[in-house]
C-alpha cells in the first residue's frame, strides 16, 4: 500500500488520540476510587452488623435495668406500707412479724440495688461500645461519600474529555486517505496501529528491528507503507528513524 509521507505521519496523531481515548474510557468506566469504594462498602456492612449486635446488647441491658428498677420500686412500696402498718400496730405478734418482713425486704432491696449498680456499669460500657462503633461507621461513611463524589466528578471529566478527543479524532481522520485509515484500524485491533520508527526501534513494541528488516525499510520508497515485523503496526519514518 502507498500513502503520502504526510498521511503516514498523521497516523501518529491518530494513534496518540486513540491511546488517550482509551485512557479516558478506562477513567470513565473504572475510576481510580472504585477499588477503595468497594472495600469501604464491605467494611461498612461489617460495621453495621457489629453495630446491630452491640445495639442489641445495650438494649437488653437497658431492659434488665428497667426490670430491676421496677423491682426496687415494688420493694420500697412494700417497705413503706409495712412501716406504716408497724407504726399503727397494737399487737406485739403482728409487730414482730412486720419487723421480720421489713428486715427481709431491706436485704432484698440491698441485693436489688447492688445488682442495679452492676447493670448500670454494664450499661455504661455497652453505650460506650455503641458510640465507638457509630464513630467508626461515621468515619467509613464519610470516606465513602467523599470518594464517591470524587469518582463521579472524575467520571464526568473523563466523559467530557473522551467526547472532545473523539471530535478531535474525527477532524484528524478526515485528512487521511480512506484505505490507509482502514489499514491502520485493522492493525490497531492487535497493536499500536501505527508507531514511530526511532533509531531502528519500533516505538509500538519497543523492539529493535533486525538488520535485514531495517535494510528493507531503508530501501523502501517514502510512499510505501511499511510495517513492524514484530508487532505488525505501521512504521512511520521520520528524521529520527536512523535510516540514513
Amino acid at each position: 500500500m502507498n500513502a503520502t509521507p504526510e498521511n503516514q505521519r498523521t497516523l501518529l496523531d491518530i494513534a496518540d488520540l486513540d491511546r488517550r481515548i482509551a485512557q479516558a474510557e478506562r477513567a470513565r468506566t473504572k475510576p481510580a476510587q472504585a477499588a477503595r469504594i468497594g472495600e469501604l462498602v464491605a467494611i461498612r456492612q461489617d460495621q453495621l452488623r457489629e453495630l446491630t449486635s452491640l445495639t442489641g446488647t445495650r438494649d437488653d441491658v437497658r431492659t434488665e435495668l428497667k426490670r430491676l428498677e421496677s423491682d426496687v420500686a415494688v420493694v420500697e412500696q412494700r417497705r413503706n406500707r409495712d412501716a406504716e402498718r408497724l407504726a399503727a400496730s397494737t399487737s406485739s405478734k403482728d409487730a414482730q412479724a412486720l419487723e421480720h418482713e421489713l428486715a427481709s425486704l431491706a436485704r432484698r432491696q440491698s441485693d436489688l440495688e447492688d445488682a442495679e449498680l452492676d447493670v448500670m456499669g454494664r450499661l455504661e460500657e455497652a453505650e460506650a461500645a455503641v458510640a465507638a462503633q457509630q464513630a467508626l461507621l461515621a468515619t467509613t461513611t464519610a470516606e465513602g461519600t467523599a470518594l464517591t463524589s470524587q469518582a463521579k466528578a472524575d467520571v464526568a471529566a473523563a466523559t467530557d474529555q473522551g467526547a472532545q478527543l473523539a471530535r478531535d479524532r474525527a477532524a484528524v481522520t478526515a485528512t487521511v486517505a480512506a484505505d490507509l485509515l482502514a489499514e491502520y484500524t485493522r492493525r490497531a485491533a492487535n497493536s499500536a496501529g501505527a508507531a514511530r520508527l526511532t533509531h531502528g526501534t519500533c516505538e509500538g513494541c519497543r523492539m529493535l528491528l533486525p538488520s535485514t528488516d531495517l535494510n528493507d525499510v531503508r530501501r523502501a520508497p517514502a510512499e510505501l507503507v511499511v510495517t513492524c515485523p514484530e508487532c505488525g503496526c505501521i512504521l512511520v519514518r521520520t528524521e529520527e528513524s536512523g535510516l540514513s
